[in-house]
């Protein structure tokens, strides 16, 4: 697999180095790069890109403020800041960035974080195969991306899942830990069986059999009481009627 990429810096030096590691790295290809945020915006509506290296502070838009526009781009290309200050590591993990190089860094550093793109957009193509393929009712189980692998989980063994922005917890029987992986409510939603599960609010999907309690506006599963959303409402009173 082969990543787009495109770095942008303010600082020539810096920029050089960047854009010298790339064309060094056999997965990358540098398809542009850029002394300026707001050209660089502009360039990743326009074409498909897979990876951003991105310094932080640059005049007009800095780095974490394209980072954050970033969600509103079809492609969802991922980031790896390059900086020299270090007070932005916090302001990076919540933008969902992939790495933090802090300057000045060796080419043994770029290839690390390289290598975690490379691994993540794998990843990813691998879970959208799965989760174009066919559906095969008899299976019991699902696969979930987790961390940097696809694991396999039970139905029976699932008690709700519970959304967390691009991720989705799955929590489990007997787990104190809930299985954190890259997906959404919806696309679960579609692979589970509607018989064994229901979505009750924009956030959480439970497992029917698993049920603790019930009542008309919420439901106990373990000791989690999960309230059901108003959106859901009238297809959950559908099931209570049938359950109680």
């Amino acid at each position: 697999m082969i990543l787009n990429c495109i770095a942008v810096d303010d600082e020539p030096l810096a920029l050089g180095l960047v854009c010298k590691f790339i064309q060094q790295t056999p997965f990358l290809n540098l398809v542009n790069r850029f002394n300026s945020s707001t050209e660089a915006l502009r360039a990743i509506h326009e074409q498909k890109i897979d990876l951003i290296f991105l310094d932080i502070q640059m005049p007009d838009l800095n780095g974490m403020e394209l980072a954050r526009l970033l969600e509103n781009v079809p492609s969802q290309p991922r980031v790896i800041f390059t900086t020299a200050y270090n007070q932005f590591a916090i302001e990076g993990f919540k933008v969902d960035a992939l790495d933090y190089l802090l300057k000045p860094f060796s080419y043994e550093d770029f290839l690390r974080a390289s290598q975690k793109a490379l691994n993540y957009a794998e990843l990813a193509n691998r879970q959208t195969t799965v989760e174009t393929a066919p559906a095969e009712p008899k299976d019991d189980y699902i696969f979930l991306k987790v961390e940097y692998q696809l694991v396999r989980v039970e139905l029976s063994d699932i008690l709700y899942i519970e959304s967390l922005k691009d991720y989705v917890k799955v929590w489990l029987k007997g787990k104190d830990r809930a299985l954190l992986s890259l997906t959404s409510l919806k696309v679960l939603e579609e692979k589970l069986p509607a018989k064994r599960f229901m979505r009750v609010h924009r956030s959480f999907i439970i497992s029917l059999e698993n049920i603790t309690s019930i009542n008309k506006t919420s439901v106990q599963i373990n000791k989690t009481i999960i309230t059901v959303g108003e959106q859901y409402k009238q297809a959950f009173a559908d099931f209570l009627n049938k359950w109680a």
